[in-house]
């Protein structure tokens, strides 16, 4: 009897030695993974959700500047693995209430931004519609990763809770403001647009010393200086008018042909460049435009973003967090029309705080706005000073460099 208990002993210490040294050489591929002396980096995942397009864009960004510090990032789109019903819900419905139903999704977005209200309930409906992405994560088990979405990181946080996942998370808010649905424990690091999203979170209970005020990702090539002249002369534009720029986004939304139309009142000598994004119909339509007052040029869908806001001085949109971020690094002045009530009218009222908008609730009157705004020189040139100095070309690197350096302490 106490031979057999001694070899029952012995083989519950032999088990426990295992177990031990498997986690202990887990350990070490996981750190020889993240920064070894052979060279290798880590390993990292960008998530996104195609709900929009500025999510995607900083997520590209993002991308971009990890390559820039010889770290190879991958950018995975969150929807691409959930069921389609809940895909179709996510993108195609809030692209639609962006056109038809504007008021509707302002009530969305004001009734549940309510802090730490709805999580759990929102996390169920998620999990029963996300059971691929969750497997797609377990089985990838990057070693960093960042979310410009809130969807994939209540997903990543709920497995890191569960101790399915071991991997530090980032969360990238989009937006000048953080809505509740921004809102998580135990993020390892946030990083927001301005001082006053920093204040408001760490009010909030989120830990300071894990929330960053670095602006909103943008693609590097906006932070590259591009002589405005060259560049309007190269892309087809009188080098010597005003040159406004109309968004429509990236799906193309909006009373773009009527803004288009009061655009020809402005009195002023100016040339507006009009981008449609996906949008072909649009694109046709406006091609069809003719016998004008100031000079039109429509482009569709465009990788040259960079080079048509350097040609331009004025920026007509609705002020989406990315777009604007990407005008303001490119030193234009924003002229908000009808921006959509939720996110899009609180990011209104930071650029009008600080002096780089107008806004124009009144389509009409958006003429005689852009009038009394280029007539006034010494306006115009005081908003120019003030977008110097809230653009943040560089966001997307800084946040890299964060994520880089924490890792390595940590």
């Amino acid at each position: 009897m106490g031979s057999q208990n001694r070899v029952a002993i012995e083989g519950r210490l032999l088990r426990n030695l295992i177990i031990f040294f498997e986690r202990m050489y887990l350990q070490y591929k996981k750190t020889r993974r993240l920064f070894s002396l052979d060279g290798n980096r880590p390993s990292v995942m960008i998530l996104s959700a195609a709900a929009a397009t500025g999510h995607l864009r900083a997520a590209d960004a993002l991308v971009s500047a990890f390559s820039t510090k010889g770290v190879s990032a991958r950018h995975v789109e969150v929807l691409r693995y959930t069921n389609p019903i809940f895909r179709k819900i996510y993108s195609d419905l809030y692209v639609e209430l962006m056109h038809k139903g504007p008021d509707f999704l302002g009530w969305v977005y004001k009734t549940f931004d309510r802090p730490w209200q709805f999580q759990k309930r929102r996390l169920a409906l998620d999990r029963l519609n996300t059971g691929p992405l969750i497997r797609f994560l377990k089985e990838e088990n990057p070693d960093i990763i960042l979310c410009t979405h809130f969807l994939p990181a209540e997903i990543l946080l709920y497995l890191k809770k569960k101790k399915v996942l071991h991997v530090p998370i980032g969360v990238v808010v989009t937006d000048l403001d953080a809505h509740a649905m921004w809102l998580f424990k135990n993020v390892d690091w946030y990083f927001v647009a301005c001082e006053e999203t920093r204040a408001y979170l760490s009010a909030l209970g989120i830990p300071p010393d894990t929330i960053f005020s670095t602006g909103i990702p943008i693609d590097p090539v906006f932070a590259v200086e591009k002589p405005k002249r060259d560049v309007r002369l190269r892309l087809g534009l009188d080098p010597e008018r005003t040159t406004i720029l109309v968004s429509a986004g990236g799906f193309g939304v909006g009373p773009v042909e009527s803004l288009v139309e009061v655009l020809q009142k402005v009195q002023q000598p100016i040339q507006v460049v009009v981008i449609c994004g996906r949008n072909k119909k649009l694109e046709d339509r406006l091609k069809g435009i003719s016998d004008t007052h100031h000079p039109v040029k429509v482009i569709g869908y465009t990788q040259e973003m960079d080079q048509w806001m350097a040609a331009s001085d004025l920026l007509i949109g609705k002020a989406g967090g990315l777009t604007s971020s990407e005008a303001l690094a490119c030193g234009l002045v924003l002229v908000i029309v009808n921006p959509i009530p939720g996110q899009e009218e609180r990011n209104s009222d930071h650029f009008l705080e600080e002096g780089v908008a107008i806004r124009c609730n009144n389509l009409p009157a958006l003429a005689y706005k852009i009038d009394a705004l280029l007539a006034d020189k010494d306006r115009f040139s005081r908003m120019q000073q003030a977008v110097k100095r809230l653009g943040r070309p560089h966001a997307a690197s800084e946040i890299v460099s964060i994520v880089l350096d924490r890792t390595r302490r940590e």
